[in-house]
């Protein structure tokens, strides 16, 4: 008894242990690894890819068929005008031959082996399948930068929304602050009773906003929940510090042209249009004939009673060969399929273009969102520094009477939203740096790590 309680103490120990831990971002992008359903989806996709590769190389290989048949059978033959000739009876021309089994006993059994020697449309089916291989590998590749983007993503939501609440909450304690001093020195008859209506105003504003952002935090917690299996009340999420430094960013030219030869999405619309094309060619004039090399043994066996007595019908065969096709006529399908393969391989390589355009516009908005966040995030820390030095002014200025309950009011709500507006910029920043990864191929771990090592407790800010 006295075991089980000291590992049910140590337990409770951990988990508290735990729940007092800021989660930093890797750790909740590898959670979210073990629990996202998008991301298990993908997984089971990817495996799906590779056993079609282990397919492409089967299409090759020798195959070997057997096929038995065993049932009644009836047969009748009739050969009329035939030459009869053997050993000791001479020859005899005009000679019939009847058979006949009635309901026998029918034995059949073959053995095929085919071996592909020369085959367009097989060779247009593997690369198919090599390339929707490629496709699942590149989707894979996809699904992990797509989970981390949202992780982070969801992980700064919870985050701004908590420090919303957490400023929100303090401006409310300040204007209520303000509220009871504006009374106080109305029943005194310093101050007119408009600085108490406008200070009661702002109380039950801030008020309505709070409850409005406690559901949105509710919301996004759950969201994060979602995709991590974390519960939200054991999260201490991480913020970008005062001490956020902006990272060097590259040329243009030089993410423009990784994302042109990375980028998941843009590899995977190519690779899809290559197996268009591969569509295509099955059904050309070159990929129709065949050649095939072939062997079969075989054996059939009729027995049974007939109409001249007891009959047994047997036949044994053995081939071995080059086998050719060539389709004549099929109605015009082949051509129809044909023509309708050209036209998917050109919609696939328009698509492809498209998106081309898009991953470009899309690198230069990252990238132009990370080269003037610096000078933003750089102009919004002054911002900030100069609202907390006119808060600081304005409620001096309250109290020696050369401002109002409202001038009082407007600076705790602009010191407020320059707070918000600085940590907003600042995980924009971080999230233009992990979109630009992104879209050129390169976001893994190693850069969320590096984004992670940005970030602070909320106590150490």
């Amino acid at each position: 008894m006295m075991r089980k309680s000291a590992i049910a103490l140590w337990a409770v120990l951990m988990l508290a242990a735990q729940a007092g831990r800021a989660a930093d971002l890797v750790d909740v992008w590898r959670a979210a690894q073990q629990h996202d359903l998008d991301f298990a989806a993908a997984g089971a996709a990817h495996q799906a890819g590779e056993a079609r590769r282990a397919q492409a190389g089967t299409l090759w290989r020798p195959s070997v068929q057997l096929t038995g048949t065993a049932g009644r059978m009836s047969s009748e033959t009739a050969v009329n005008g035939a030459q009869f000739s053997a050993p000791g009876f001479g020859q005899t021309d005009g000679v019939n031959f009847n058979t006949s089994v009635n309901n026998g006993a029918l034995g059949r059994w073959s053995i095929e082996a085919r071996q592909p020697l020369l085959s367009r449309e097989r060779q247009a089916q593997s690369r198919q399948l090599e390339l929707s291989a490629d496709v699942a590998e590149l989707e894979w590749q996809n699904a992990h930068q797509t989970l981390m983007l949202t992780t982070a993503q969801r992980y700064f939501d919870v985050a701004i929304a908590s420090e919303s609440l957490r400023v929100l909450r303090r401006q409310q304690e300040a204007v209520d602050r303000a509220l009871a001093e504006a009374r106080d020195r109305h029943a005194l008859g310093d101050v007119p009773v408009t600085g108490t209506y406008e200070a009661s105003a702002r109380s039950e504003a801030i008020r309505a906003q709070i409850m409005a952002t406690e559901s949105d935090l509710q919301l996004k917690q759950i969201a994060l929940s979602d995709v991590t299996g974390l519960q939200p009340e054991a999260m201490q999420l991480r913020f970008p510090g005062s001490e956020f430094v902006p990272v060097e960013v590259r040329a243009l030219d030089r993410w423009l042209a990784d994302a042109a030869d990375r980028n998941p999405l843009l590899r995977m619309q190519l690779t899809r249009t290559e197996a268009a094309t591969e569509e295509a060619a099955k059904f050309s004039v070159a990929a129709s004939p065949t050649i095939d090399l072939v062997a079969q043994i075989g054996q059939d066996r009729l027995s049974g009673s007939g109409d001249f007595g007891s009959a047994l019908n047997s036949s044994n065969a053995m081939m071995i060969g080059v086998q050719i096709s060539v389709p004549l006529y099929t109605g015009g399908y082949r051509s129809a399929r044909q023509e309708e393969a050209l036209h998917l391989a050109d919609k696939a390589r328009t698509d492809a273009d498209r998106t081309r355009q898009q991953i470009a516009l899309q690198t230069r908005a990252a990238w132009l969102g990370l080269t003037v966040g610096a000078g933003r995030i750089a102009a919004l820390a002054e911002a900030l520094k100069a609202n907390k030095a006119r808060l600081d002014a304005t409620r001096l200025g309250v109290q020696v009477g050369d401002r109002t309950t409202l001038d009082l009011l407007n600076a705790e709500n602009d010191t407020a939203n320059a707070e918000l507006a600085l940590l907003q910029a600042r995980v924009g920043s971080l999230m233009d740096r992990l979109r630009l990864a992104s879209l050129s191929g390169r976001l893994d771990e190693a850069q969320l790590q590096a984004v992670n090592a940005t970030l602070q407790a909320a106590g150490s800010r």
